[in-house]
């Protein structure tokens, strides 16, 4: 394994309406993981961090654009501080779905993607929120973190989340629900639940983390599911151990 994408979602950067410490547990392991590996992050969080500056009501687009313009330099720069210590510098890549659907411009982004993991840079990775318009928005990173994955030549997806594994049931409802550790096929009544992100500025949900793995799944890639407070499982899982969070991956024939 090689070039790895990892994907951080709002609720894990932010508690209370702040910055989570979760954030610099994460600067922490990337920037050690930087070190053997191509890293590129998938960052949520800029509406969030707009709104601790600009209180707006998000419900509407125009006031989520603005929200996440005001909050993405806010957003870098807490990445860029952090990343500093360690004497890695980052770079903000904002694109929308419609940049995917051009041979051009992919080909353009993944050079561009390209020179920056040769010097050792981190592509910090958004949707271009305050630009995009309805008809080409991702609507949440988890998507976004899958299509990064596949069109940027990464071998695998991990997803920081809220939530430590996929469950058989839900977990929040059923105290005897529990963790599977590998799925290898996605179920279609899985994909049928209702999204129910668990931060007022999170767009996602475990459904939005199912399609992700589907995706990348159809296209031959796996996608590691675990929690921003269980990093080590991570590690354990780089070093060939399976501690816990889940593996979605299709079964070698």
């Amino acid at each position: 394994m090689k070039r790895i994408v990892f994907k951080v979602g709002t609720a894990t950067l932010y508690e209370n309406g702040k910055l989570s410490d979760r954030m610099d547990k994460i600067v922490d392991l990337l920037a050690k993981l930087n070190k053997e590996y191509e890293i590129l992050l998938v960052s949520s969080g800029a509406v969030g961090a707009g709104y601790t500056k600009c209180p707006l009501d998000k419900s509407k687009l125009e006031n989520k654009q603005a929200l996440a313009a005001i909050g993405q330099p806010l957003l870098m720069r807490e990445y860029k501080e952090r990343f500093n210590k360690y004497n890695v510098v980052v770079a903000q890549v904002l694109v929308t779905a419609a940049d995917f659907d051009s041979r051009k411009r992919t080909d353009n982004a993944k050079k561009m993607i390209e020179v920056l993991l040769k010097n050792k840079v981190i592509p910090i990775i958004n949707e271009n929120d305050s630009v995009s318009v309805e008809e080409i928005l991702f609507g949440d990173n988890d998507q976004l973190s899958a299509y990064v994955t596949y069109y940027f030549d990464a071998d695998m997806l991990f997803i920081i989340s809220d939530i430590d594994a996929f469950y058989d049931d839900n977990p929040k409802v059923n105290k005897n629900a529990k963790p599977i550790k590998l799925v290898s096929e996605i179920e279609d009544e899985w994909l049928n639940q209702k999204c129910n992100p668990n931060d007022k500025f999170a767009t996602g949900g475990i459904v939005t983390k199912l399609k992700a793995a589907k995706f990348l799944m159809d296209n031959g890639k796996c996608m590691f599911l675990t929690s921003g407070s269980k990093l080590d499982s991570i590690e354990d899982f780089l070093n060939g151990k399976h501690t816990s969070g889940t593996l979605f991956c299709k079964e070698k024939k």
